[in-house]
């Protein structure tokens, strides 16, 4: 029997190529390698924490809004004239509650972009204008939703105004916020 030529040994992890040139050549591993890809996937895990933090803020909103309501209602059952002055209570009960829609708004969203989807069925899950399918979507839902929430501070403002030019500056400055928001949102839409 001849004898046989060992192949050469390799390195674990590198691989041969075809040869180029008459020999064969090691390839280097893929850096990073699946390990730290793995990791990478695992680490959108993280963003679990803004979901239960926007979530546990938008229930405390809603709480907040809903004791409120009730000691506005309990003020105005015992006092109920002027009623001018007690609008500007339920006017603040709708900013608190589209505040806590707000960031349960953007926990979904956080949720359907990071962490996993949500069913857009209407029966067992979102409807499909809460459905997010990319970073615009949810920048697209909460700048409306803070365009509502600075629209009504500032009717709320007007209710309890008393005078004076102050009301004139706050009312520019929401106008130039609420523009501001808009603009943003038809340029971002206009990338699609």
């Amino acid at each position: 029997m001849p004898p046989t030529v060992a192949e050469p040994e390799v390195e674990p992890g590198l691989d041969r190529v075809p040869p180029d040139h008459g020999g064969p050549g090691p390839v280097p591993p893929r850096w990073p390698g699946p390990g730290f890809e793995r990791a990478l996937v695992l680490s959108r895990s993280v963003a679990l924490i803004p979901v239960v933090v926007l979530t546990l803020a938008g229930a405390g909103a809603f709480v907040y809004g809903a004791a409120l309501f009730v000691h506005s209602a309990a003020e105005i059952i015992g006092h109920p004239f002027p009623v001018g002055d007690k609008i500007g209570l339920f006017l603040l009960v709708v900013d608190l509650f589209l505040v806590g829609a707000t960031m349960l708004i953007a926990a979904i969203g956080f949720y359907e972009l990071f962490v996993g989807h949500a069913s857009a069925d209407r029966q067992h899950g979102l409807p499909d204008w809460l459905v997010m399918r990319d970073l615009d979507d949810l920048k697209a839902r909460v700048v409306s939703m803070l365009v509502m929430v600075a629209a009504a501070s500032f009717v709320n403002a007007v209710v309890d105004f008393h005078g004076g030019h102050d009301i004139l500056f706050l009312g520019s400055a929401v106008a130039v916020v609420i523009g501001a928001l808009t603009l943003f949102l038809r340029l971002g839409a206009g990338r699609r």
